[in-house]
């Protein structure tokens, strides 16, 4: 039975070739070709920027790829594009864009130009939702190759969501924050996000001296 089965089958193939069908090797959205690898930082950036793998490409106004010093020793990932961030295309933008810059350069002592910013997600969520797990997916490998072409001293990132997705680690975020973690070859600081601190002004003291430990580190 089976092999009639097979027989239909592939009878109903050659129908639809002698009709001009052509046939093609399956292929899968979130996998990238090695062919396609970019080999420097601003191909990576034109390949995020027309990047179409999942559907926040819909409602965006453009994709981030990053933003400042490509050789900085000081990379900071936040986790997702603000709405604000996506109409302004800006990467310090609102209140807690204004807090972040101020964190760098008062406390830290750096221009914002000699940092690397960007984002984990490199576009607006929809609906201010969480990104999903497949959004994530679409995003991590450029990601992870920014960080691999920038080669900072200190990876800076802005609260749990950013931490949990850098690292892997879904431990309570309390036990890490502010602590200088081994990731792969680099150094990595959690610290608490500049909206959190806005809704928690009593938490400043505390980021304080984890941007202290980021000066130290540098």
């Amino acid at each position: 039975m089976k092999s009639f089965q097979n027989l239909v089958l592939l009878q109903n193939l050659y129908r639809l070739k002698a009709l001009g069908f052509v046939y093609s090797d399956p292929f899968f959205i979130n996998k990238t070709s090695t062919d396609e690898t970019p080999a420097t930082l601003q191909h990576l950036s034109h390949t995020i920027s027309t990047c179409h793998l999942c559907d926040l490409s819909k409602s965006r106004t453009q994709s981030m790829s990053g933003y400042g010093n490509p050789h900085a020793d000081l990379m900071i990932i936040d986790f997702s594009v603000s709405l604000s961030d996506d109409a302004q295309n800006g990467y310090y933008s609102g209140r807690s864009g204004e807090t972040l810059k101020n964190m760098i350069e008062n406390v830290i002592n750096l221009k914002i130009e000699d940092v690397y910013f960007t984002h984990a997600i490199k576009c607006k969520t929809l609906n201010s939702n969480i990104p999903s797990l497949s959004e994530w997916d679409s995003c991590k490998s450029h990601l992870f190759a920014q960080i691999e072409f920038i080669q900072p001293k200190v990876i800076v990132t802005l609260g749990n969501d950013a931490y949990y997705k850098v690292t892997g680690e879904e431990e309570n975020f309390e036990n890490v924050r502010g602590h200088v973690i081994d990731f792969k070859k680099y150094k990595l600081i959690p610290i608490y996000h500049p909206q959190f601190l806005l809704r928690n002004p009593e938490l400043k003291k505390i980021t304080l001296n984890d941007l202290k430990t980021i000066k130290s580190c540098l």
